[in-house]
């Protein structure tokens, strides 16, 4: 957030991307918590011992994708304080709770995203590189969704309130059809 306040170094136009800037660094971030997830269970062998246990690989999915909401829940918390700090924002009463449901619904869909692609790119020596090809363009919904919701929760750039409450629905959808496309596919990707 601080590079980004160097390098956008206008007050207009720091005040216009802020919400932005919160979820690409969010994304960024999410990359990385992930690989390093899959990549400690990987190199352990702790995920083929899970399933060699019989661990059903929908509680496999579903509690990696949680402890991964947690953290990212907790880093978007940190982040937008900080934008709100750095760039000048205000959050309004009355933008509040469009403002944490953005946060909860942009997280789930964020997490069972990163879930099922970690999952994916364990498997392969070029993780690294595969994970962001396939998790970037998947979660691009999510960033214009959860960029327009919290510039309504904002008010930024004149947005108002309930012009947020569609994207959050966007969000919505987006959480449930990965939760449950990735708890079904979860099983069949590890095994691979």
């Amino acid at each position: 957030m601080v590079i980004f306040a160097f390098a956008l170094d206008a007050d207009s136009v720091l005040e216009r991307v802020a919400p932005g800037l919160v979820w690409l660094a969010t994304m960024f971030s999410l990359l990385v918590l992930v690989q390093r997830a899959f990549a400690i269970e990987t190199d352990d062998g702790a995920l083929d011992a899970m399933r060699v246990a019989g661990l059903d690989p929908r509680a496999i999915y579903f509690g990696k994708a949680m402890a991964l909401a947690v953290e990212l829940l907790i880093l978007e918390v940190v982040l937008l304080f900080t934008a709100v700090i750095l760039y000048r924002q205000t959050i309004p009463l009355d933008g509040v709770a469009l403002l944490v449901l953005t946060l909860l619904t942009a997280t789930c869909g964020l997490a069972f995203v990163g879930t099922l692609y970690g999952g994916l790119a364990s498997g392969f020596k070029g993780r690294e590189t595969l994970l962001p090809l396939l998790t970037l363009p998947a979660v691009a919904p999510v960033l214009i969704g959860a960029t327009r919701a919290v510039e309504s929760a904002l008010g930024t750039a004149g947005a108002v309130v309930s012009d947020g409450w569609p994207w959050v629905g966007l969000l919505a959808v987006f959480a449930v059809a990965f939760g449950v496309g990735g708890s079904l596919a979860f099983g069949p990707l590890i095994d691979e």
